[in-house]
């Protein structure tokens, strides 16, 4: 990305007049709105193309795969900053995308990057399973994780992983990516020494790249994803309130181990 280079401001991506609201090429009101699902419009959004059947059932299914997780970091974040704001839901949405990273939802934009490495070197005629492996070493001998394999509950295969596959299959497109995913995830354990699986933030970039979704907006897929989930969570949120609970449980549960001032009578919580 070259930032700062461009002194003019441009953009494909939408214009108007008094008028009419010009989207794409389209007109949003006479072309878009009420003939385009959402899931249709987000892929024209970003990519400039109306996605054919395919696209769009595999974009869609990610989005389903990946909207709600829990009670996950990002999630506690939000609802506490809820509570703490009631009047600032767009705080609280924030609060929780803003820990989208390595370890919650960017792990498939890493692994897609990955796998587009693999294609790379295995290139149009070469083996794909030799590929992975060098990549996969090289990621070892770098000392990186390697994204997208193993899960803290799902120790066999991500449940979401073959359910996204079905759909890409369904569509005819169940292609080189797919194959490349599960290539890595034959070599990991001779490799890595453990034998970690598939989760959904592999195969999502893997079906998504399958049908021509850009890896540079991998991660854009999940954060449109948990936003609706973090909305869910914080209509919950107003209608039967848990941030402050959460919040709580925290201070109840941390130990206080730094030093403490003489005569201090008090004991390891760290509440004030």
């Amino acid at each position: 990305m070259k930032i700062g280079k461009e002194t003019q401001p441009r953009t494909r991506i939408s214009t108007s007049d008094e008028h009419t609201i010009v989207v794409r090429g389209s007109d949003l009101c006479a072309d878009l709105i009420g003939k385009l699902s959402f899931t249709d419009y987000f892929h024209l959004l970003v990519t400039g193309r109306r996605p054919d059947a395919a696209a769009a059932a595999v974009l869609d299914a990610t989005l389903v795969a990946i909207a709600e997780h829990g009670l996950v970091p990002s999630v506690q974040a939000s609802r506490m900053t809820l509570a703490a704001a009631p009047e600032a839901m767009q705080g609280a949405v924030a609060a929780g995308i803003l820990g989208c990273g390595s370890v919650i939802l960017g792990a498939a934009e890493n692994a897609g990057r990955m796998f587009s490495e693999i294609d790379r070197e295995a290139g149009p005629q070469g083996e794909i399973a030799a590929a992975a492996e060098s990549v996969v070493r090289a990621y070892r001998a770098a000392g990186r994780a390697i994204p997208g394999y193993g899960h803290p509950l799902h120790k066999a295969r991500d449940p979401r992983v073959d359910a996204l596959f079905d759909v890409a299959a369904r569509h005819g497109r169940r292609g080189r990516f797919v194959a490349i995913a599960e290539a890595v995830e034959r070599v990991i354990p001779a490799v890595v020494g453990k034998d970690l699986k598939l989760n959904v933030s592999a195969a999502i970039p893997a079906v998504l790249l399958d049908v021509g979704y850009p890896v540079a907006a991998l991660k854009g897929v999940p954060i449109l994803a948990r936003t609706a989930g973090l909305i869910a969570h914080l209509t919950e949120e107003v209608e039967h309130s848990i941030g402050f609970a959460l919040s709580y449980q925290a201070s109840r549960e941390v130990v206080y181990e730094g030093e403490v001032p003489p005569g201090w009578a008090g004991g390891t919580s760290s509440h004030p």
